[in-house]
């Protein structure tokens, strides 16, 4: 306890880093105030019927903490953004202009980054129209059609707008990623009224205490099996050849390339999550099919089906995101560029195989812990636990969380070891989720 309140005095002593800190947490304040703040033209008291969302729903109001529900103007959250990060990050592998620019060094990423935002306005407008006519009740509605529907499309859209600058804002002038804070701040709104729930449910109904004690004793297990898969590497030697410069000497000394276990990070979940979301759409549009066996197998998360089919998707898009993001021939020109060679392997595509073929073994137990971690959800509602308690079991809310945290803390404690402190922990430094070189040179999106 006296080594936490010293690291805490420590912390407070170095002044950018205590500004940093607190101006994320002020950034993070005003978020959550805005996701309280109801859409123009809408009745909050029509509104109480909304709280329980399931399935996609409840999925992007986790994401949103809880603002999707609200109705407020951050409703759509920075989801738009993620997923135009990710629409640019798959043109730059197949379209030719988008690799030419992230080869371009910063005046390329400026550009990227132009377009993403470009295309998070257009991802935001249409998914703004969607919402309102699928979310907002009619009965809630105090302004007319259509000018109701336009004036919430370019609020919405000026919601997610704000919040995205309010995230590259934590990035300059706070501590840690600002997008992939946000995110993390949503999540855990959700947790206090999950964790009372779930102790209610469980004092006043089956179970008592001892079984509400197990489950947090179970959650911290399932944390700590999720920070294993997160920091996981593989690391591969890389020797450098010795150059005489003058009177200096440069190389000659071995380094690593650390390869993640889960290369792909969080996005297999979100693509097979999308994909497993399908039956249940289907039996939306298509009421006849709807007493399907199998749609009704798929459509239930908690049934054997669902989850088999889940983890065998979600093992596919690891391989698949992993193959993507990864490139070998880059990482094996980079190293024959700075004279660097892997000990018993010939440069060139030699180097590039052996990495590859690295990669390909160390994916698939990723992929299979990862698939194991997002299927717990579903372990834990099969044993009766609350439905918004039982995310926090795994699946895309846990994952999002551990990285988060380990990206802030190493941050945090990189200020620390500048100014000549001691680190977070007594022993060994805590890694974050270390970027390795992708398709084009860039990293993948912050989540």
């Amino acid at each position: 306890m006296k080594k936490f309140f010293e690291t805490i005095s420590n912390i407070w002593k170095i002044e950018d880093l205590r500004v940093r800190i607190l101006n994320t947490f002020l950034f993070l304040l005003i978020y959550r105030i805005g996701s309280f703040v109801v859409l123009p033209g809408v009745d909050p008291t029509a509104l109480t019927n909304q709280q329980g969302k399931e399935g996609l729903m409840g999925l992007l109001n986790m994401f949103a903490g809880g603002s999707f529900s609200r109705e407020s103007i951050f409703a759509l959250g920075v989801m738009p953004y993620i997923s135009a990060s990710i629409v640019v990050q798959l043109l730059g592998i197949a379209v030719p202009y988008f690799t030419k620019l992230q080869k371009e060094g910063e005046s390329g990423r400026n550009k990227i980054n132009q377009w993403t935002r470009y295309l998070t306005i257009a991802i935001t407008a249409l998914q703004a129209i969607g919402y309102v006519s699928s979310q907002v009740s009619p009965d809630a509605k105090l302004v007319a059609e259509p000018y109701f529907t336009v004036m919430s499309v370019f609020v919405l859209t000026a919601g997610t707008l704000f919040v995205m600058w309010l995230g590259e804002k934590i990035t300059d002038k706070g501590i840690g990623n600002g997008i992939s804070l946000i995110i993390m701040v949503g999540i855990i709104a959700q947790l206090p009224d999950a964790l009372i729930q779930e102790f209610t449910s469980r004092v006043k109904g089956v179970g008592g205490p001892f079984v509400f004690v197990v489950e947090i004793i179970a959650l911290i297990a399932v944390v700590m099996f999720t920070i294993l898969i997160v920091q996981g590497t593989r690391k591969i030697a890389v020797q450098y050849a010795k150059r005489i410069v003058g009177n200096k000497q440069y190389g000659g000394v071995r380094q690593y390339i650390p390869l993640k276990v889960n290369a792909a990070g969080v996005m297999p979940i979100i693509f097979a999550q999308a994909l497993m979301f399908l039956p249940g759409m289907v039996s939306q549009f298509w009421p006849s099919a709807a007493s399907s066996g199998v749609l009704i197998a798929l459509s239930d998360y908690t049934s054997w089906g669902h989850n088999l089919l889940f983890a065998i998707l979600i093992i596919i898009f690891t391989y698949f995101y992993t193959a993507i993001t990864v490139n070998p021939n880059q990482m094996a020109d980079d190293m024959k560029k700075n004279s660097g060679f892997i000990p018993g392997v010939k440069p060139g595509k030699a180097t590039a195989d052996f990495i590859d073929g690295v990669i390909s073994r160390i994916t698939l137990p990723g992929s299979i812990f990862l698939a194991i971690i997002a299927i717990l959800p579903a372990i834990a509602s099969m044993f009766q636990v609350y439905g918004p308690f039982a995310r926090f079991f795994g699946g895309t809310s846990l994952i999002i969380l551990v990285g988060v945290v380990l990206d802030t803390l190493q941050q945090i404690e990189s200020h620390l070891l500048m100014r000549h402190y001691d680190g977070l922990m007594k022993t060994g430094r805590i890694k974050g989720r270390t970027a390795i070189p992708t398709a084009a040179g860039t990293t993948p999106p912050a989540i």
